[in-house]
């Protein structure tokens, strides 16, 4: 592996990135999947963090507009509503669940994303009285508190300890609930979030290196990238303000997000790093030729 950081052209993208994200957005878009709560829902209500938290907990490969819409349906279905409810989430059956999450297709890996879903509803109603804000203020409002609680907590079952928080406490979607609790909930009481890692996936990856924030070559695992792709954007955002405050991480990864997911993503050449659209992109100037070629947990980078 051979990747070069480049810090002063992170923090040149990090600033026109927000800049447009905030004003007239990205390829046109300033909303995420993640932003229109369901039908009848007020914004930080228990529903909505419910709605939020768990559909959070099932956001990996998947199509994101996609699970968002359909946990939409499903919590606006009287059937299928309880999903969001953690005290009667916890008195149904694991078939039920399994059942109930493919109604409206919630679920894309029935039994595993049952099994996350249902673990996080009796967490959350045996130990938090069926409120994750309860868990949330049990940390203080500290969110390097709540990320390490969430991959510390455990129950005992059938012999063995497991986590009580599955794939929530997950290295991507720890970091990513922590910003929807303080963008989409409205939680104003978290604090250290600068030392939040920025939650990298596919996306966050792609526009990174298509825009030469990271250069070079490699070959393998896309993963293995992961560590350096959060240590580049923490540094590139140091000295950076945004709304009147500095500026950090959590900040690059909607406006990545989008530029990978509505541009990088389908039109740009994965050899040749030629895009169709380039012309009318806003991260133009930083578009870097040569290949970057995903293919689901592999890569493949010469630039």
């Amino acid at each position: 592996m051979i990747l070069q950081a480049n810090n002063e052209r992170g923090k040149k993208l990090a600033e026109i990135l927000n800049r447009k994200f905030l004003n007239e957005g990205i390829h046109g878009r300033t909303d995420m999947p993640e932003d229109e709560p369901p039908v009848g829902v007020e914004k930080g209500s228990v529903e909505h963090l419910c709605f939020i938290t768990f559909t959070v907990a099932i956001d990996y490969m998947r199509d994101a507009p996609t699970l968002w819409n359909n946990s939409r349906l499903t919590f606006s279905d009287p059937e299928t509503k309880y999903l969001f409810f953690p005290k009667m989430l916890e008195q149904a059956s694991f078939e039920k669940v399994v059942n109930d999450m493919q109604k409206h297709g919630l679920s894309k890996k029935p039994e595993r994303d049952a099994n996350i879903w249902h673990t996080l509803g009796i967490t959350f109603a045996r130990k938090w009285g069926g409120d994750p804000l309860n868990f949330i203020q049990s940390c203080d409002w500290d969110s390097m508190k709540i990320l390490e609680a969430l991959n510390n907590s455990r129950y005992y079952s059938e012999g063995t300890f497991k986590p009580d928080f599955p794939n929530l406490r997950g290295p991507k979607i720890g970091p990513l609930w922590i910003r929807m609790l303080r963008d989409n909930v409205g939680i104003t009481q978290l604090t250290h979030l600068d030392k939040v890692p920025l939650p990298v996936d596919i996306h966050i990856a792609r526009a990174t290196l298509t825009t030469g924030v990271l250069k070079g070559r490699y070959i393998g695992n896309l993963e293995k990238l992961f560590p350096e792709i959060r240590v580049v954007w923490s540094e590139s955002v140091k000295g950076l303000s945004i709304k009147g405050r500095p500026m950090i991480a959590l900040d690059i990864d909607e406006p990545l997000w989008h530029l990978s997911k509505y541009g990088c993503s389908g039109n740009r050449d994965k050899i040749s790093g030629l895009c169709s659209i380039y012309d009318r992109c806003e991260a133009k100037e930083f578009c870097t030729k040569g290949e970057v070629s995903i293919e689901n947990t592999y890569i493949e980078i010469d630039t």
